[in-house]
């Protein structure tokens, strides 16, 4: 079986070295050349034909923002990680990556002087998603379908159940790989009177999110804040969870507030969807629409399969719009969605589903 063939950019000798080794450990994985700058991981595309490239945002002569843009003159499809700092400079610069090109991030370890851990971390972080976005190299296992169903023009094996409908009080999106993308998408497309609280998971670390809540209001579509403790849930507000944190809802007289803790991480992640779907389904009962969008693992999952049970909806993005189809496939695959939508009708559906609602009442 062909081995995934990597390219390794970075200015800095140790992050090189830190990289390489955790790569190579992987027996499906290799490194097939290094590069200190842009400009001479660009001249190295053509000599070592990588399966994919992992990228620093901060370098000398060529930084990591313009050797994407030319990368993707000329190759739009190669999958490209970007090695980015747990800083707001560093949030900000990954963001702009995304937007222009970027598959996905990693940051990097904030410990550098701990060898061992630094590799440990990187194997942990970034080799699951060298795997996942090279499927074309390395196949993942594909599960054996259990009911056939025409989604989006196409044959796909899913579990079906019979479509909910009723009253919605509060929308739940769950994203994570590819996700500030699409989020940007579907709000885009948003009334700027949606009367509804948006609650959302968007795994990433401490300070993106922040940056990402800025970035979205930005769109002028509906507010977006990062989700602080106690912060009362407005409607026409969208709430992301702070990274690091489990963001949860609760009841507080006729309205609702937000909870965040640091309890063990659900599904490896901390915020987790699930956290925050079960949470709300204790609060609002029935009257949730659930979303879950693309990102890998499974992280919503067991929050939609509640959601359905109660009575609530739940829509997921189709695998053709997704990065990766991890967490909708899993929902799709349990028989939880109401439906299979590409990225470009999930804002019509979500305004659909929720136009006939009223706001819960909140607190002055």
């Amino acid at each position: 079986m062909p081995k995934i063939r990597v390219l390794v950019v970075d200015d800095a000798v140790v992050m090189r070295k830190l990289i390489s080794e955790a790569i190579s450990r992987d027996p499906a994985i290799e490194v097939v050349g290094v590069a200190a700058n842009g400009h001479i991981a660009l001249q190295k595309l053509t000599q070592v034909n990588p399966d994919l490239v992992t990228l620093d945002i901060e370098m000398p002569e060529m930084d990591g923002l313009a050797t994407l843009r030319e990368l993707r003159k000329t190759h739009p499809k190669l999958p490209v990680i970007m090695f980015s700092t747990l800083t707001s400079r560093g949030a900000e610069a990954t963001l702009d990556a995304l937007s222009v090109g970027a598959t996905d991030y990693v940051t990097k370890p904030s410990n550098m002087g701990n060898v061992t851990e630094c590799i440990e971390r990187l194997q942990t972080e970034l080799v699951a998603k060298i795997k996942v976005h090279c499927r074309h190299v390395v196949p993942a296992p594909v599960a054996t379908p259990v009911y056939t169903q025409a989604i989006a023009g196409r044959t796909t094996s899913i579990r079906v159940r019979p479509s909910v409908s009723g009253p919605v009080d509060v929308v739940c999106i769950a994203t994570s790989t590819g996700g500030p993308n699409a989020l940007a998408d579907v709000f885009k497309h948003f009334p700027a009177n949606f009367h509804l609280p948006i609650l959302i998971v968007q795994h990433m670390p401490p300070v993106f999110t922040a940056m990402l809540a800025e970035r979205m209001t930005a769109l002028r579509s509906v507010p977006f804040h990062e989700g602080a403790e106690g912060m009362m849930v407005q409607p026409g507000h969208a709430y992301i969870a702070p990274g690091g944190k489990h963001m949860e809802v609760r009841r507080f007289g006729t309205g609702a507030v937000l909870h965040l803790q640091e309890e063990a991480p659900e599904n490896s992640c901390r915020p987790a969807a699930d956290v925050l779907f079960r949470s709300a389904v204790a609060a609002y009962g029935a009257k949730i629409l659930g979303v879950v969008m693309t990102g890998m693992g499974q992280d919503g999952m067991r929050g939609c399969e509640l959601i359905r049970e109660r009575g609530g909806q739940v829509v997921a993005q189709d695998e053709a719009t997704s990065v990766v189809w991890g967490m909708p496939g899993a929902v799709v695959h349990a028989g939880y969605a109401d439906k299979i939508l590409p990225l470009d009708q999930l804002a019509g559906e979500i305004v659909r589903r929720t136009q006939s609602a009223r706001p819960l009442a909140v607190l002055a």
